[in-house]
């Protein structure tokens, strides 16, 4: 029998990339745990937390994957995307390189990912304001080209966290009652999960759950 806590009507797998060091692990431990550590190590291999939303009248549970940014784990690239129905690409706004590397972190989510796949650009540390090199209008056009929602965050002072994830995870929610609706339930996506869980694949010794309570 499942607790009250682990019922859940929808089960969306959303995976964090972007360059090492701009906040992901901590996006995802202040999102999901509330918490938040400025000496928090570089992630090694894979690590994800769940959290649930309401929506609608339903319970999304939302498991976010974390891996690092780093060249060297660019193996485990198609395993960790598979599943996934949403991304946070996240860059630093106090780190333009860390821009300019979107272009390829987005080529490489449209490589593996699901052509389906709902795409938000996170311009993350939004409290060094005094520091930023990348303006909100620049990212801002950047999306609007490219087709995607763009928010900005601070994992540091919580601002815009749990919207940049309760906006991604309702898009996927409404993405997929669309495709529903339209295709009479035998298109929905397959990604999307109904009362099951989804488990790491390929790479179930590298992944550890970090612990994430609903």
């Amino acid at each position: 029998m499942l607790k009250q806590e682990d019922e859940y009507d929808y089960l969306f797998k959303v995976v964090l990339i972007g360059d090492s060091g701009v906040g992901k692990s901590n996006l995802l431990s202040r999102f999901t745990r509330n918490e938040f550590s400025l000496d928090s190590k570089s992630t090694i291999g894979v690590e994800f937390a769940t959290k649930s939303i309401k929506t609608d009248g339903k319970t999304i549970k939302a498991q976010i994957w974390d891996t690092a940014g780093q060249e060297r784990y660019r193996a485990i690239t198609s395993a960790y995307y598979r599943g996934a129905v949403g991304a946070l690409l996240v860059y630093d706004i106090s780190k333009h390189l860390t821009f300019d590397n979107v272009e390829r972190w987005l080529k490489e989510l449209r490589d593996h990912a699901d052509s389906n796949i709902v795409i938000m650009l996170v311009g993350n540390k939004s409290d060094l304001r005094h520091l930023r090199a990348v303006s909100t209008e620049e990212a801002m056009a950047y999306a609007e080209s490219n087709g995607i929602a763009f928010i900005e965050t601070s994992a540091l002072d919580s601002s815009g966290v749990d919207t940049a994830f309760q906006r991604i995870l309702t898009e996927i929610y409404q993405k997929m009652s669309r495709k529903s609706m339209v295709g009479g339930g035998a298109d929905a996506d397959a990604s999307i999960t109904q009362g099951e869980p989804i488990a790491p694949v390929n790479f179930e010794n590298e992944a550890k759950s970090s612990g994430g309570c609903c």
